[in-house]
């Protein structure tokens, strides 16, 4: 749970951060920083997937995972569904270039519907508190690797979060709350399923969900946008693969 608090307090100071000056970050700044995380994102979707990919019980299993789950995910348009949500949320602007005219209430109500899509809909806010809860001293380490995805999330949201408060203002800061809410549910469902949850199954979600990270580091380096939010069901498979296998 402690990277999800991390993340949590890392949107509130880069939120007040961005209130404060309210002048914007320049954008060769906010390339670099982004650049640097889009590496760390590689390595650690890398690190995630490689080592275990030995220990697969089915190594094509998490093949047939990512395709299932993207022709799922593809069909459902997740990836246009919250890109359709953030262009309208945030008067049809990107979601990393929030537009300066964010005044007024109806402004800042955009920016937070805006933020709260950029903060919780990733593939680490959904796979990193599950990896913390399945952590051997169950996420409150602080040199627990589990939660280097959510410390790494935490980075690339304190740079959002300030760009996003820097346009809109005080209001962003409701949107800590609303992702401590988002991880919370998935560390808990991680907490108490953990225990009957099969090793071989925590090997192939930990591959699955290295690959979708590494995926997320390719569009945050603008190398291929790969839709990874199209990808996310890929995690269901692995688990209902096992689940029918138990019977």
């Amino acid at each position: 749970m402690l990277g999800t608090i991390i993340n949590t307090c890392a949107i509130l100071a880069g939120s007040a951060f961005g209130a404060m000056v309210r002048t914007g970050i320049g954008e060769k700044y906010k390339k670099v920083l982004f650049d640097g995380l889009g590496l760390c994102c590689l390595v650690l979707g890398m690190n995630a997937s490689l080592p275990n990919m030995t220990k697969s019980e089915f190594p094509v299993l998490f093949i047939l995972s990512l395709a299932i789950g993207g022709l799922i995910g593809t069909k459902l348009d997740l990836a246009g569904r919250v890109s359709s949500y953030s262009s309208k949320g945030s008067g049809g602007q990107s979601q990393r270039k929030p537009s300066a005219s964010g005044n007024g209430l109806e402004g800042g109500f955009q920016g937070l519907v805006t933020g709260c899509l950029l903060y919780c809909i990733g593939t680490f806010s959904i796979v990193g508190p599950v990896l913390s809860a399945l952590s051997p001293t169950a996420g409150w380490s602080w040199g627990e690797p589990a939660n280097t995805f959510l410390y790494t999330n935490a980075t690339l949201d304190l740079v959002s979060s300030a760009v996003l408060a820097a346009s809109y203002g005080w209001i962003m800061l409701l949107a800590a709350p609303i992702l401590f809410c988002w991880q919370g549910l998935f560390y808990a469902i991680g907490y108490y399923c953990g225990d009957g949850m099969p090793e071989p199954m925590r090997v192939e979600l930990s591959i699955v969900g290295g690959v979708l990270i590494l995926s997320s580091g390719l569009s945050i380096l603008g190398i291929k946008d790969c839709k990874t939010v199209n990808l996310l069901p890929s995690l269901l498979v692995p688990v209902i693969f096992y689940l029918i296998k138990s019977l």
